[in-house]
């Protein structure tokens, strides 16, 4: 399968990359506005992982050509550029492609970070606004600290709150959030469940500033 990363130069899209190209077998696409910045990335990646004896296959390229290329296309950008990316690649999705979204809005002040809910009703609801009728989209990967999933020399036992209206799609983000070791991915539900999913990142965000040894804190349900 080809997953295409746009925003793969970022923390979360780093971690997912060096998780995927580790624990799966996957043609995995850095995108970025910047081609040579992705080519760059994506050198860095396949560097680390054969450092440890992993031949990945991973490739940079501008987010339209990437998104064009891939399977799965996971929008690992801020929320801010969510929906400017999705129309800048718009174009280049169809109803093959799976959209996934783990951006969450937040604002910060002196007692932290809050959840900063669009009008639309969430995130992930922007970026199914601004993709074709026919993609579908789901939500996944939200609540994980993107230093843990990038350091691949630590294990964790975390769970990823999965959600989309597409059971499909769903099932095949389920699927490759499963690849990675220590990820359970748990069905949310449908996009409507969207809002309270993103909001638990803050909120982990802010019991991991307040709490010693809990930098990289992530969710378990039990």
């Amino acid at each position: 399968m080809r997953i295409a990363l746009l925003g793969g130069t970022g923390d979360i899209g780093e971690g997912l990359t060096l998780r995927w190209g580790r624990d799966a077998d996957h043609e995995l696409l850095v995108g970025s506005r910047d081609p040579e910045r992705a080519r760059d990335r994506a050198d860095g990646y396949t560097a680390t992982l054969a450092d440890r004896g992993v031949d990945a296959d991973i490739k940079g390229f501008g987010n339209a050509m990437a998104a064009d290329r891939a399977d799965v296309v996971v929008l690992a950008v801020p929320a801010y550029h969510l929906v400017d990316t999705v129309e800048s690649v718009a174009d280049r999705l169809d109803a093959d492609t799976v959209l996934v979204t783990p951006a969450v809005g937040m604002t910060r002040d002196d007692d932290g970070f809050s959840y900063n809910r669009p009008g639309a009703g969430s995130v992930a609801a922007l970026a199914a606004e601004a993709a074709p009728d026919d993609v579908p989209l789901v939500g996944a990967f939200h609540n994980l600290p993107a230093g843990g999933l990038a350091d691949l020399d630590g294990e964790f036992d975390w769970d990823t709150l999965v959600f989309g209206d597409d059971a499909d799609a769903k099932a095949t983000v389920a699927d490759l959030a499963a690849e990675i070791e220590g990820l359970r991915p748990l069905d949310a539900g449908g996009l409507g469940n969207a809002a309270g999913v993103e909001a638990v990142t803050p909120l982990l965000i802010n019991v991991a500033a307040e709490n010693e040894g809990l930098h990289d804190l992530g969710v378990r349900f039990e």
